[in-house]
């Protein structure tokens, strides 16, 4: 990125004009440019940079635009970026095609510089909360993954993507989840199963891959959070950090996996009560209020 320049959008245009042009006006926005005359030599200059965001001509000779874009969100890092497609198209079908190619918006030349910049900005915008807010879930430490109803994976964090690597080695962000996931996603996906539901996948070196529902925050979209338990290693690091008994261990432990009390006694033969008194205790000792503070500590050592 250019010094003194906060954003780096990406032109690709073959026209000399146009890019003089878009140049001039984004520079004199304090934006920094790069520019592409071709969909090649812009996939070839993603091998090497992250725009913030795409200015994408919508008919180039070679590898026009539609096609370009299409490239572009196959390639797992430079997915999440915005494209907005430049076109004098003025059919609607264009418009679908620019949008169906993965294209997050469009303007129409001759662009009005005004609302290309308002376009720019939003979008640019939206991309980095979107980027943020999955940083800020990832710095809890959840593993969490959003699937369509047909188990295509729509986003993830990163530490779920690391689990889903370790997983399957080679894998990488796209449309399918790891096939050690898939028969027990398969389970969660059908008769519209309720948040808590869970589904357990043994990954074959003698842990276990836990996936359970979070919700749906889209009629067509399933929140999953993925728990990697492997419950002997995870009990010694809690007990070692943070200093707790072996049963103070086993208790944050199921916690933070998002166990209820109720559930926790049975799985460790102890009644409620005696889970809530080693609760005090570990409440305490981590120097927490709340039982979510406690698994977020939790969560975080396990994830180290």
């Amino acid at each position: 990125m250019i010094a003194n320049h906060q954003d780096t959008v990406l032109v690709v245009d073959d026209t000399p004009e146009s890019l003089r042009f878009l140049t001039d006006t984004l520079e004199a926005a304090k934006i920094s440019v790069l520019i592409a005359t071709s969909g090649d030599a812009a996939l070839e200059l993603l091998d090497h940079v992250a725009p913030d965001l795409i200015l994408m001509d919508a008919v180039m000779p070679g590898l026009d635009g539609f096609e370009t874009t299409r490239a572009i969100k196959q390639r797992p890092a430079d997915k999440p970026i915005p494209i907005i497609f430049m076109t004098g198209l003025t059919e609607s079908e264009h418009v679908v095609q620019a949008l169906e190619a993965g294209g997050v918006d469009y303007v129409r030349k001759p662009i009005v510089v005004e609302e290309l910049l308002a376009r720019v900005r939003v979008h640019m915008a939206n991309a980095r909360r979107t980027q943020d807010g999955e940083f800020a879930l990832d710095a809890t430490g959840r593993n969490l993954i959003a699937v369509s109803a047909t188990g295509q994976l729509s986003w993830s964090t990163p530490g779920a993507e690391r689990l889903m690597e370790m997983l399957e080695p080679g894998w990488s962000r796209g449309a399918q989840p790891p096939a050690l996931l898939r028969p027990a996603l398969a389970r969660l996906l059908g008769d519209d199963r309720p948040a808590g539901t869970a589904a357990k996948a043994d990954s074959g070196v003698g842990d276990t891959i836990e996936l359970i529902i979070v919700g749906r925050p889209r009629r067509d979209e399933i929140l999953i959070r993925l728990n990697h338990l492997d419950p002997q290693a995870d009990i010694g690091r809690l007990q070692s950090h943070f200093g707790l008994t072996q049963r103070e261990a086993e208790v944050l432990l199921w916690v933070s996996y998002g166990k209820p009390n109720r559930v926790i006694s049975e799985i460790l033969a102890i009644s409620p009560r005696t889970v809530n008194k080693h609760l005090e205790q570990i409440f305490e000792k981590l120097g927490v209020e709340t039982r979510a503070a406690a698994a977020a500590f939790a969560v975080r050592v396990i994830a180290q």
